[in-house]
Order: structure tokens, then C-alpha cells, then sequence
């Protein structure tokens, strides 16, 4: 990988976002691209939206009519992107992440903020490169696999199961 640009945008309002929450956005992204062996230059935006707003993208674009913690719009159509003229980069697309979901996940998993967040934005950028875990298969693993090799790697190793345990 060559260069990375990434535009981070907050639209929400309910929840203070911490210092160095976008440092982490960018080095998630950046460890990402490296993790996958990704080439040439890129350009990604990642957008902090509250739950009222991801619940009206994820019916819009995937008829859904309910919040979720993470969306992502690739710009990628049968391993073409789009590329910027001015840089050359190639434009990966948008990540849009739920504050409010992600508040309430790192607590549930019993994990900071930070972690969830850079779980979110990892996860994102692997969609936008065209992974994708529909069948709980094997592409599953491999995104877990590739999520958790660069959050241990930026410091937030996995402490915990992801299955919440339930009071019977």
C-alpha cells in the first residue's frame, strides 16, 4: 500500500467522541490494507452516526427498517474502483458506524470503546474490500481472523467471548 487518505466524519450528537478514537480509525484502516496486501493508493470515509440515521441507510440500501451497528458502500464492481483524478487513489468507499451501537456492544462484551470501534472499522474496511460473512462459512473465519490479527496488533486483543451469555 502506498498512501491512505481517510475522511472521518461525525454526524451524531449523543455520544463524545473520544480522543484518539480517530487516530485509531485511520491506523485500523492502515493495518487493514497492510493485512490484506492491498496495492496502490487509497481514499475511504468513515462517518460516527447515531442510531436513528444507520437505521435509515440500512433500510434505504438493504430494506431493513432497524439500527445496526456497522454499514459499509463499496465503490468496488468486479474488483474495479473508482479512482480519484487529482490523486490517483483508488476510492474504497464509505464505513458508517453506530456510536450508540458501539457504546452499547463494548459494554455488553465487557471491552472499551475503543476496541469496539476498531473491531467496527476493521470489519468495515474488509466489507469494502469485498469480504463478506453471509454464510458463516469459511470467509467468516478468514474476516475474524484478519479483524483480530490487527486489533492485538494496535493493542486491543480479544478478552472475551463475542457470545453474550444469557441468565436462565
Amino acid at each position: 500500500m502506498d498512501k491512505l487518505k481517510v475522511i472521518i466524519q461525525n454526524h451524531q450528537m449523543e455520544f463524545k467522541i473520544p480522543t484518539g478514537i480517530r487516530m485509531l480509525v485511520r491506523r485500523c484502516c492502515h493495518a487493514i490494507l497492510l493485512e490484506t496486501e492491498f496495492e496502490g493508493s487509497a481514499e475511504v470515509g468513515v462517518t460516527f452516526a447515531d442510531d436513528a440515521q444507520i437505521a435509515q441507510l440500512n433500510a434505504k440500501h438493504r430494506g431493513i427498517n432497524a439500527p445496526t451497528d456497522v454499514l459499509s458502500f463499496p465503490l468496488c464492481q468486479d474488483g474495479n474502483y473508482d479512482v480519484n483524478p487529482e490523486t490517483g487513489a483508488k476510492q474504497l468507499g464509505d464505513v458508517v458506524i453506530s456510536v450508540p451501537r458501539a457504546v452499547k456492544q463494548a459494554s455488553e462484551y465487557g471491552h472499551p470503546l475503543q476496541r469496539e470501534i476498531g473491531y467496527l472499522t476493521a470489519h468495515g474496511i474488509l466489507h469494502l474490500l469485498g469480504y463478506d460473512h453471509v454464510d458463516n462459512g469459511l470467509e467468516t473465519v478468514r474476516m475474524r481472523e484478519k479483524e483480530e490479527k490487527v486489533l492485538t496488533e494496535l493493542g486491543y486483543p480479544r478478552s472475551g467471548s463475542y457470545v453474550l451469555e444469557v441468565d436462565n
